[in-house]
């Protein structure tokens, strides 16, 4: 088996319980909506930690004549949904700590451990080698969940998912139903099963089939070695005065993409310039921001850049039509980027860090959509009417992100992402603090909003009217086109990595028109998920409200 980092490691796990101080910071992650009460959290230091931690779950389990209490892992710790940090959870595995990333020369790959943090990841990789994984830009986001889910960013288009270069994988699962074992699963695995859970950590999501403790790749890209960015917006007063001209931004902006994708419609110069390397995040802030955001980056080394830029702009909101203004507020999980208003070209690696943000610490709520066609008109009309309704929160928004590119010239079935002919990739968000000292204690924390489900109310209402509304015509949901009724939609599914345990719910995914959760992540892969989930995790030792379901168990009853 391939040598562990040669750094000093602790011996033995640390185990973190009430009344340690370090307890109240590592039972919970990044949303502050969930907070868990575990027995203990173990800080792993090694993989040889992760085995012991799980086998001594285990038998403090055996007997017990009811399902027990779950075991988790967390990485970076940004699971948008309790699935970490519940209720009904014994003990955490944090792996933060294993954050090696080096190239190992038995494997002959590049190794990733699963609490490296993706700043960490990208300045490793490209410090020490010019290479990158095309990964999320928010910096605080651990590896273990963020590779197993597929791994998306600012590179993707130009250069695939993460996982379209992992080539090994290091799993510690409960396949016999007794205790703990390690395997490297390859993808040139010659065991089908193994092979499988290869394939299961190509976009399965985390909490399914074991802890992973390390990634392997191979083929990694070589980043540009300069990108030119900008960064705009423009005031929500226009759009208010204009509908239409919120409108038509919103559908020149889904046209161009699909026209890139497709050589059909959009702008001329599409035929004359490739921009498979733009990547841009549209940030459509609720009315109460003021402003509506653009974020954009594509290859600096080209000659043809700043013109490929000017173009793309003046067609998508011409300056006489749409003024342009500074990026200079927050915007969901990115920081004010005034700075970079004015075309500015940087060293990829300083403009990744200036991306790199998280957002503070709050409760949020988050949905998603892939969606392979342009925006209907109806949807350009939700869009408006939700943005600009009574409900007033700066920090909500729906980001409409570019896809496509690279990503689509995978096979749906080659990984576990099935999302291979999108053109745009969307991400609802709310976020909010607690805003009211409901328990009378003095402070603000998430203990008020146990006592007063009201605190939470007003933005869970919004963000599910408003996703209903975009998808009514469908459940509610963002359908995968079927094979018995191809085409009905212009959507895809959804991203695992940003769950949303409201589509298991029939009161916001219609039983009769919409799909069960587990088909709108992962479409025609579930059956294969399914089977290595038999095979690996026959005791469904990892569990979640939204993980893979063992074989006979994933009917109506788990909508």
């Amino acid at each position: 088996m391939p040598a562990e980092s040669l750094r000093p490691r602790p011996v033995g796990p640390t185990e973190v319980g009430p009344g340690d101080p370090r307890y109240e910071a590592l039972r919970r992650g990044f949303n502050q909506r969930w907070v868990a009460g575990p027995d203990y959290v173990v800080v792993a230091a090694s993989t040889a930690d992760v085995v012991a931690a799980l086998n001594t779950h285990l038998a403090g389990t055996v007997g017990l004549a009811s399902p027990p209490r779950r075991i988790t892992v967390r990485s970076g710790g940004h699971c948008y949904e309790n699935f970490v940090c519940g209720d009904d959870v014994a003990v955490i595995i944090d792996v933060s700590t294993m954050d090696g990333v080096y190239y190992d020369t038995e494997m002959e790959a590049y190794c990733v451990e699963a609490g490296a943090t993706n700043w960490h990841t990208v300045t490793q990789l490209y410090r020490r080698h010019g290479l990158t994984v095309p990964g999320g830009s928010c910096y605080s986001v651990g590896a273990g969940g963020h590779i197993s889910g597929g791994g998306f960013g600012l590179l993707s288009r130009l250069h695939g998912l993460t996982v379209d270069y992992l080539y090994a994988v290091e799993v510690v699962t409960v396949r016999d139903r007794s205790h703990a074992e390690v395997t490297v699963a390859r993808k040139d695995s010659p065991e089908r099963a193994v092979q499988d859970l290869w394939w299961a950590h190509t976009g399965g999501g985390g909490g399914n089939f074991g802890v992973v403790t390390r990634y392997w790749f191979r083929g990694l890209p070589e980043p540009p070695a300069q990108v030119l960015t900008r960064a705009l917006a423009w005031e929500w007063d226009l759009f208010k005065a204009y509908p239409d001209k919120f409108k038509s931004l919103v559908g020149r902006y889904g046209e161009f993409y699909l026209a890139e994708q497709t050589g059909e419609g959009g702008p001329d110069f599409l035929r004359d310039f490739d921009y498979r390397d733009l990547f841009t995040l549209l940030k459509l802030n609720n009315h109460a921001k003021g402003k509506v955001g653009l974020v954009i980056q594509l290859d600096g080394t080209r000659r043809d850049s700043i013109e490929r830029l000017n173009r793309f702009l003046n067609w998508l909101a011409p300056e006489e039509d749409y003024p342009q203004t500074l990026f200079d507020l927050a915007m969901g999980e990115h920081r004010p980027l005034n700075d970079q208003f004015i075309p500015t070209r940087l060293p990829w690696l300083t403009a990744t860090q200036n991306f790199n943000d998280s957002g503070p610490s709050r409760c949020g709520k988050y949905k998603s959509a892939y969606h392979t066609g342009n925006f209907s008109e109806r949807q350009l009309d939700v869009l408006f009417d939700h943005l600009t309704s009574e409900y007033k929160n700066e920090d909500a928004l729906l980001q409409v992100d570019s896809y496509g590119g690279r990503i689509n010239d995978v096979d749906p079935f080659a990984t576990a992402v099935p999302q291979r002919s999108s053109v745009l990739k969307l991400q609802y968000q709310a976020y909010w603090t607690w805003g009211d000292d409901a328990n009378h204690d003095g402070v603000w924390d998430y203990q008020d909003a146990l006592v007063d489900p009201s605190i939470a109310a007003p933005h869970l209402k919004w963000i599910r009217d408003f996703y209903q509304d975009m998808y009514a015509e469908t459940g509610g949901v963002p359908v995968m086109p079927t094979p018995e009724v191809p085409g009905i939609t212009n959507t895809d599914g959804c991203y695992i990595n940003y769950p949303d345990v409201d589509l298991n719910d029939p009161e916001f995914n219609d039983p009769v028109e919409g799909q069960p959760w587990y088909l709108l992540y992962y479409g025609a892969n579930y059956e294969r998920l399914q089977r290595t989930k038999a095979y690996w995790d026959p005791r469904n030792v990892f569990r979640h409200e939204q993980s893979v379901r063992l074989p006979g168990k994933d009917g109506s009853v788990d909508r």
